[in-house]
């Protein structure tokens, strides 16, 4: 089943994708919730009566006239409204190179348990421009990833239960500004101003009952389930990342565990794996230089068009836009 949440008169409204038409959850059974924020808060019987719903469309027994076409939506964040949002470092093929492009040995603990960041949850949006600020386009970056949506409260959760807890796969598109990033982590802080300005998902939350025919088997000695599903990113239509959510080596699911422990996790929550391999332009760029000294790093640009694709989980479109604002931080520095 595929989630998406649009605008509908001047408020999200929650849809079925099916065939490439947008099916209004209230279309399909009067007691589903009209945004995802309540789906998820109610997910044990809106899940299924949902599946229902589709199956009816399917069927004939609900007509596709109640469809809208999905190309003409103005699609928002699957989530639009998330209760918070965390991003995981799970893939250990982007860890080492970045690592080896700076000169710097992989670090041991990557393999000791996995870590995460909070991000600025209301910057989560959805396709469409990413408004940017002259900082921001200091080394501008993207990095591709997937994300999870947690559809059940739980605490102290363990690993081999976590899967209980995803509502679904989506895209996400971890914006940064590296410069801004690079300066405040030297502080041993952050990322915080190089990471905060966006953060884009979409375009619809994918449940797990659609993916498993994807499913493979975790890594050796990790927990959970994990999906053979490629990704890749273009710029302008070139193709600059490609890589497999399979690759991931922590699991969403032991994510999951050390996110909750003596915490709560609510419906709601959106959870990055981290980078994938070849991911972002830190990483290429980096590649690139150690490979050949004269190459010429590429970063992000007023007018670029940024599409990440995922196989089962779409396309996620974005194009790069400069706000019209002079004003800038590092300009500020007093030394």
């Amino acid at each position: 089943m595929k989630l998406v949440s649009y605008l509908k008169d001047g408020h999200d409204q929650l849809a079925l994708l099916i065939d490439g038409l947008l099916f209004d959850t209230e279309a399909l059974h009067p007691d589903l919730p009209g945004n995802m924020g309540l789906f998820l808060q109610y997910w044990d019987d809106a899940y299924p009566t949902a599946l229902m719903g589709e199956k009816m469309v399917r069927e004939g027994r609900i007509s596709r006239d109640r469809g809208k076409p999905f190309d003409e939506a103005y699609l928002l964040a699957p989530v639009p409204f998330p209760a918070s949002c965390r991003d995981g470092y799970a893939f250990r093929q982007h860890v080492a190179s970045a690592r080896r492009n700076r000169g710097v040995d992989m670090i041991p603990e990557f393999d000791q348990f996995p870590i995460f960041y909070f991000t600025n949850h209301t910057s989560i949006q959805g396709p469409g421009d990413v408004v940017c600020m002259p900082d921001h386009f200091e080394q501008l970056d993207y990095e591709l990833e997937a994300a999870i949506v947690i559809c059940k409260a739980g605490r102290n959760i363990k690993a081999a239960e976590a899967d209980e807890y995803i509502g679904g796969l989506m895209i996400m598109n971890d914006m940064s500004a590296r410069k801004l990033q690079m300066e405040e982590m030297a502080l041993s802080l952050g990322p915080a101003k190089g990471k905060d300005f966006a953060t884009v998902i979409g375009p619809c939350l994918v449940t797990l009952d659609e993916l498993e025919a994807f499913e493979i088997p975790a890594k050796p000695n990790h927990t959970g389930k994990n999906w053979n599903l490629r990704m890749t990113c273009t710029v302008n239509g070139q193709l600059l990342s490609d890589g497999n959510l399979g690759d991931m080596d922590w699991t969403f699911a032991e994510i999951i565990e050390r996110c909750s422990y003596g915490v709560t996790l609510h419906p709601g929550d959106v959870i990055g794996s981290g980078t994938v391999g070849t991911g972002c332009l830190l990483e290429l760029n980096g590649t690139g230089k150690r490979n050949n000294p004269d190459f010429v790093p590429q970063w992000l640009k007023d007018g670029d068009v940024v599409e990440m694709e995922i196989e089962g989980l779409g396309k996620l479109s974005n194009s790069i836009v400069a706000e019209d604002n002079p004003h800038s931080l590092l300009a500020l520095k007093k030394i």
